[in-house]
């Protein structure tokens, strides 16, 4: 007994005035009795189930509790805060330490579920008396006397059968987790395990469900009818029974005020004050599908599934979700006005990336997320078309054999592509004879392009594009430089953006940072830019593009009236048509196309269709940004051949 007697002391610091983490008040009992059961008979009582403690080793190790660190949801925020998402499997919970609950929640949950509890040692033998003898008239277990330690021991532990057997382990391993833990702990895990309905597992998660606010900042009429709901949440919940769940209130508040833990007048009060009731958190849909499915699949890649169904991470994205809306309402607009043209395309793409950290602003992987889930912007591999030439263009300016400037001839060509020969074509048939270099990207001349291909190399293109952070196969094949190799949207933005900062490049990312629910950081995207092409063929090529968007290129409809570059993408039987462009702030790849690849319609071409869009959507996103050069040629030193 003198150690049960420490252990009283202990616990007496822990009353409503002397504690600082936990004001309860639970040193007045109610009436001030105890029921009229001797100090003797809780020793007999507690020293027979330490007896039977000797039946019960097979029982689960309490101390592993020291390390138990409870599954919690994981959350999705805009690069601003926001939530966008959560993830959870089975328990949807945030942990949350004892001093960051409500006073008045840890006062109401004590009082209708352990009013004892610090001045118990795991078992209260009043209680369970009381149910022993309920129990024994009715020939089964019908009352629990169970204290907040033993409710913890069997959410964690324990099956959930009604049995003698399982209350008296129930019991053991209690009088065990007090005997290694503070009372304050073990009210810390009850809180954050315990289950409160509708999939909210802890407190913190069930008062942004009930009232969208901390489980710290619940005021006593919420904290009672979170008290209230504990022993069948469903039945009590407001969502379901809002009667039922003023009857529990008040059932709270009538034991608080018996207690002697609040005043009559702060009861009535709590009675009579509304309930601004919120709704159920737990199957809450994206907010920005498109994003959070990118970043989900980028979690799990990276730490796995249960990591992030489980781990409770906080993960800030790179995306606005002000600036995500613009874009997705840009894109179902434009489609809408596709259809009113006569252009029966099923979708249309748009990714925007940062050139100056690579993070991506946006990502609209279709036009209506619910009627299609398919993330075309990161799933799909679509021909580039002519959107691929950059690639081949710089390969040449880099390899210190040709400027913009220099002459290259436009005329019929004949390669052998495997047994057999590959004759390309330009667009319309014709040729121009002998272009500049800039005039054939101006111009989207292919022959030129296919020529420059064999004259660099088809290895040392696809070299420049895996620099560039593109990972979709590419084989060295004769058509290659027109683009007939499928690339994702995000891939095409992501190695624009290395053009737009003059080649300058970071991995393409979607996720700024991702922290635990401590704040430790597990992940940080802070840019890390290399410069990786070469300053002078970067320029080069820029340079050229800009000709593209203007009278005499293939997109004049893509004009911001502001330096930009870009390039139109238009396959074979128009299958797919793209415009990739940027300023030195901003790059964007938009693909239009049909899912069963049936072509657009004769004519239709990335200029006509997908630069206005390309347009629409970069004039929005740069109103408040200012307009920058991008850096000249001259500046740089040229490669030497």
């Amino acid at each position: 007994m003198a150690t049960s007697t420490v252990r009283k002391k202990q616990d007496s610091q822990h009353s409503p005035k002397n504690s600082g983490n936990f004001v309860l008040g639970v040193a007045k009992v109610a009436g001030g009795t105890v029921l009229g059961v001797t100090m003797l008979a809780s020793s007999v009582i507690a020293g027979g189930l330490v007896g039977l403690a000797l039946s019960f080793r097979n029982l689960p190790d309490v101390r592993v509790l020291k390390n138990y660190v409870p599954t919690e949801t994981t959350y999705i925020y805009d690069v601003k805060g926001k939530i966008l998402d959560s993830l959870h499997g089975e328990h949807n919970r945030d942990v949350i330490k004892l001093e960051e609950a409500s006073p008045h929640l840890k006062r109401a949950v004590l009082a209708i579920e352990d009013s004892h509890f610090y001045h118990h040692d795991g078992i209260n033998p009043n209680s369970i008396g009381r149910a022993l003898v309920v129990n024994w008239r009715s020939g089964g277990v019908v009352e629990g006397g169970s204290t907040i330690t033993m409710q913890l021991v069997k959410n964690l532990f324990l099956a959930r059968d009604r049995t003698i057997s399982r209350k008296l382990a129930e019991a053991v391993l209690a009088m065990r987790i007090e005997q290694i833990f503070t009372k304050d702990q073990i009210l810390e895990m009850y809180l954050n395990n315990i289950y409160w309905g509708h999939n909210s597992y802890g407190a913190e998660t069930a008062a942004q469900s009930y009232f969208k606010k901390p489980a710290a900042d619940l005021n006593l009429a919420e904290a009672a009818v979170m008290a209230g709901l504990i022993q069948a949440p469903e039945d009590y919940s407001p969502f379901i029974n809002y009667q039922e769940t003023k009857r529990r209130q008040k059932l709270v508040l009538d034991r608080m005020e018996k207690l002697g833990w609040i005043t009559a007048a702060e009861a009535q009060e709590a009675r009579e004050m509304p309930l601004m009731v919120g709704q159920p958190t737990a199957w809450k849909t994206s907010e920005l599908p498109y994003i959070t499915e990118a970043v989900i699949a980028e979690l799990q890649r990276r730490f796995g599934e249960e990591a992030v169904m489980k781990g409770g991470m906080r993960v800030q994205t790179t995306v606005d979700y002000n600036f995500q809306r613009m874009a997705e309402d840009t894109v179902a607009q434009a489609h809408q006005r596709l259809r009113n043209r006569g252009l029966y395309a099923d979708q249309v793409a748009l990714v925007a990336v940062d050139p100056r950290t690579h993070f991506v602003k946006a990502l609209v992987g279709g036009v209506n997320y619910k009627e299609s889930q398919f993330n075309r912007a990161i799933q799909s591999l679509r021909q580039p078309g002519s959107a691929f030439k950059p690639f081949v263009f710089y390969a040449a300016f880099a390899s210190g054999k040709y400027t913009p400037g220099s002459g290259i001839e436009d005329a019929p060509v004949r390669y052998r592509d495997g047994s057999a020969f590959y004759e390309p074509k330009n667009y319309g048939g014709s040729f121009a004879g002998t272009v500049s270099m800039r005039d054939a990207i101006v111009r989207s001349l292919n022959i030129p392009a296919v020529k420059l291909g064999q004259e660099i190399g088809l290895d040392k293109v696809i070299e420049i594009c895996r620099t560039l952070g593109i990972k979709s196969p590419l084989d060295p094949v004769v058509s290659l430089p027109l683009g007939s190799i499928g690339m994702t949207p995000m891939e095409m933005a992501g190695a624009y953006a290395t053009f737009a900062s003059n080649g300058w490049h970071s991995e393409p990312t979607i996720i700024v940072r991702v922290t635990d629910s401590s704040g430790n950081i597990i992940l940080d995207n802070t840019p890390q830019p290399r410069l990786v092409l070469d300053p002078w063929a970067t320029a080069s090529l820029t340079a050229s593009l800009t000709g593209v968007l203007q009278g005499g290129g293939t997109a004049p409809g893509a004009n911001l009236g502001r330096p930009a570059a870009g390039k139109t993408g238009t396959t074979s039987s128009e299958r797919d048509v793209w415009f990739v462009g940027y300023v030195p702030q901003l790059s964007t790849a938009v693909w239009i196309g049909n899912d069963n690849y049936r072509p657009l319609g004769g004519g239709v071409t990335g200029g006509g269709y997908a630069a206005p869009i390309w347009r629409e959507f970069m004039m929005e996103a740069l109103k408040n940004e200012p307009v920058l050069q991008f850096p000249a040629a001259s500046n740089f030193p040229r490669p030497k051949n």
